[in-house]
């Protein structure tokens, strides 16, 4: 079994995100994680926020315990701090749940 998100973005800056996924992206994998989906989105036909959304992903982990040591790991909240937060107005967590 696997833990795994789906979560929606409103990206404001996207060479900053980029700069955001090429930082964290050693730490997901050294955390097991990985990204299934990634999308962009032209339309939002329907949602349950007010927040736009943009961008649309999977992220996933061995187990939920592994998720949230990645997001409090001290150099994920670097990256986070340098790059996601200047690039990112808005995050929608859209679901979570267990996989096969």
């Amino acid at each position: 079994m696997k833990f795994e998100m789906l979560v929606g973005l409103n990206v404001i800056d996207d060479e900053k995100y980029q700069e955001y996924r090429e930082a964290m992206r050693p730490i997901l994998s050294d955390f097991g994680g990985d990204f299934g989906y990634d999308f962009k989105i032209a339309e939002v036909l329907r949602s349950a926020t007010a927040d736009t959304i943009n961008r649309v992903f999977t992220i996933n982990f061995p187990d939920k315990e592994t998720m949230e040591a990645f997001f409090s790991n001290p150099e994920y909240l670097k990256a986070k701090e340098q790059f996601f937060e200047q690039s990112v107005e808005s995050t929608t967590l859209i679901s979570d749940y267990e996989i096969a």
